[in-house]
């Protein structure tokens, strides 16, 4: 809401219309945040529930599965300054899940890690080779708590 406002037609905020988990977000610069998405291929809805208890148990014994994905990396802005109170540059490193759906229903519902295996499409982005090489030490830094915006 406060990077995007409200549709003018709707006048309802921005919607991906697809389910996502919110796994980790930083600052790039005084102009940027980092946002990182995973993306279930099927609707988490589809999920097995036991299969997921199952996860959530071992989970629960310390077990850190991993999931697989393939990911890309765009870098984004509002595209108007509606007087907006997040007018940062967003870098969206989303990872669209290959393997392990029911392992992250699992470490969401459980609050615990998951492990995840991502390929980064390089040429198929809206950022350079020089943001790509940003990723590692952006994603070493600590994680703002969600929802967490600097003035820029």
């Amino acid at each position: 809401m406060a990077a995007w406002g409200l549709d003018a037609f709707w006048g309802l905020p921005e919607h991906p219309r697809t389910p996502y988990y919110r796994t980790f977000e930083t600052v790039v610069d005084d102009a940027a945040h980092l946002y990182e998405f995973v993306v279930p291929m099927v609707p988490p809805s589809w999920n097995e529930p036991e299969r997921v208890a199952e996860y959530v148990e071992q989970l629960g014994r310390g077990v850190v599965p991993t999931a697989a994905a393939v990911s890309t990396l765009d870098l984004c802005r509002p595209a108007l300054d509606l007087h907006s109170t997040d007018y940062h540059g967003h870098w969206g490193l989303t990872h669209f899940l290959l393997d392990g759906h029911h392992k992250l229903a699992a470490a969401a519902s459980a609050g615990a890690p998951v492990q995840l295996l991502s390929l980064l499409a390089l040429g198929e982005s809206l950022a350079e080779p020089a943001d790509h090489r940003r990723l590692a030490t952006l994603r070493s830094q600590p994680s703002l708590p969600r929802g967490t915006r600097q003035a820029g």
